[in-house]
């Protein structure tokens, strides 16, 4: 297989799980479902723009990746708290 077809492959189950994600953070029955959904989402983008990277040749899309993920991490802790101050 080529490099190629491997990244479409990759690009496609990524994408499905980001739309099955999004119906969860569409329907979720609860605050804390929906943060979860929101993270998964968030780690699903960042897999999604590596494998984009690395279709491109271009590593300056790692960058952004690894700073999404900080930034995503920093808002979970942050919802994690406010979810713990809330009850």
């Amino acid at each position: 297989m080529s490099l190629t077809l491997v990244a479409i492959l990759i690009l496609s189950v990524l994408s499905a799980g980001m739309i099955l994600t999004f119906i969860r953070l569409f329907r979720g029955p609860s605050l804390p479902d929906r943060i979860v959904a929101l993270d998964l989402m968030v780690t699903l983008l960042i897999g999604i723009i590596a494998t984009y990277a690395i279709l491109n040749d271009q590593a300056a899309f790692l960058d952004v990746a690894i700073i999404l993920a900080l930034v995503s991490f920093l808002g979970t802790v942050a919802f994690a708290y406010y979810i713990e101050r809330r009850v």
